[in-house]
């Protein structure tokens, strides 16, 4: 396993130290309803949840711990579960289900032009592994069936997307 010292560095390869210019970015999470989904690293299980979400996470240079708050409060009351008229009316905590939070760097890539993405909204790794750490603790202080990967990990994460039911969520701005 990394060392938060290792994993801060290898993201530092990715990372430009651009200014952040324009509006104001929104934390970005992609939630799928899963069966199963699990996380590995170094070939060992390091998450693994049943029925639920897995939530790739990234976090951006103007996030803040109450976008990470809000962020987890949005997942865990999105309702993507059927209820008993097959309608997507049930939220995770509804059902008790499992949460898996996942890292995910790139997430916070523009890519709205060119063949490379840009990563000049992204937090630089320092703040990422700070934030998701604060993500991990307030999730954990919230609700009882969570598990995560690990921030800056080559990892392998595997799941069954049940429907498949996809959400990209942003946590609303300070600007609107």
């Amino acid at each position: 396993m990394l060392t938060n010292k290792q994993a801060i560095s290898k993201l530092q390869r990715f990372y430009h130290g651009e200014r952040f210019h324009g509006n104001r970015t929104l934390m970005i999470s992609i939630i799928q309803r899963v069966t199963t989904a699990r996380v590995t690293v170094n070939n060992q299980e390091i998450g693994k949840i049943d029925a639920g979400i897995m939530a790739l996470v990234a976090v951006e240079k103007e996030d803040t711990r109450k976008d990470a708050e809000r962020l987890l409060e949005r997942i865990l009351n999105y309702r993507v579960f059927a209820d008993d008229n097959d309608r997507m009316n049930l939220s995770l905590r509804d059902i008790n289900g499992g949460l898996l939070l996942v890292p995910q760097f790139t997430l916070a890539a523009d890519t709205r032009k060119g063949n490379r993405p840009s990563f000049i909204s992204a937090a630089p790794p320092e703040k990422g592994l700070q934030l998701f750490g604060y993500l991990q603790d307030f999730a954990i202080a919230t609700y009882a069936n969570v598990q995560f990967g690990l921030f800056g990990a080559d990892m392998r994460v595997s799941l069954i997307n049940n429907g498949p039911v996809t959400f990209i969520l942003r946590t609303p701005g300070r600007d609107g």
